[in-house]
C-alpha cells in the first residue's frame, strides 16, 4: 500500500518538473523560431513588455557572464551542484515545500539544459516602464522564482505559525 502511494507520488512529481521543462523548452523554441523568422528584430513591443532574445551566458539574469570558458564551466559546474541539492531537499520535504523545490528544478533543469545544448540561455522576456528596464529573462526563471517566492512564504508564515 505505501508503496504504492510512494510510486503514485513519484509520477506526480516526475510529472511536473517535466511539464515546467516542456512549457520551457516549447517557449524558448518559438521566440528561438520567430528571431530567425523577423531576423533578430524585436518579436513583440508594447508600453510595458517587450520579447526579443538575447543569449545569456552568465547565471540568472545574466550575472557572472564571462568570455572565459573556464568560469562559464565552472558556473555550469555550480548549478549542476544546486540541482544536486534540490533533489536532496525534494526527498527530505513534504507539501507545499517539495512541490515549491519541484518548481524550482523543472525551471532549473530548463535552463541546464539550454546551457549544454546551446551554451547559453535564451531570454526574452523584457518587462519595462518607459527607460526603466528590468533583467531579461526566461519562463524557467519564472518558474524558479515562483519556487523561491513560495518557500520565502512557507518560512516566514506556515511555519511561524506553527511555531
Amino acid at each position: 500500500m505505501i508503496e504504492k502511494i510512494l510510486r503514485k507520488s513519484l509520477i506526480i512529481n516526475l510529472l511536473l518538473v517535466f511539464l515546467i521543462f516542456v512549457i520551457d523548452r516549447v517557449s524558448k523554441i518559438y521566440v528561438i523560431y520567430l528571431d530567425k523568422k523577423f531576423l533578430g528584430s524585436e518579436i513583440y513591443s508594447s508600453k510595458f513588455l517587450n520579447i526579443s532574445l538575447i543569449w545569456n551566458e552568465g547565471v540568472a539574469f545574466g550575472l557572472f557572464a564571462f568570455d572565459d570558458n573556464f568560469f562559464y564551466n565552472l558556473i555550469t559546474g555550480f548549478i549542476i551542484l544546486v540541482i544536486l541539492t534540490l533533489l536532496y531537499f525534494i526527498t527530505k520535504t513534504r507539501g507545499f515545500e517539495k512541490y515549491s523545490f519541484l518548481i524550482i528544478l523543472g525551471g532549473a533543469c530548463g535552463n541546464v539544459f539550454d546551457r549544454f545544448f546551446y551554451s547559453a540561455v535564451p531570454d526574452f522576456i523584457d518587462i519595462h516602464y518607459q527607460n526603466f528596464h528590468w533583467f531579461i529573462f526566461n519562463v524557467a526563471d519564472i518558474f524558479i522564482t515562483l519556487g523561491v517566492v513560495l518557500l520565502i512564504y512557507i518560512e516566514l508564515f506556515i511555519k511561524n505559525k506553527k511555531n
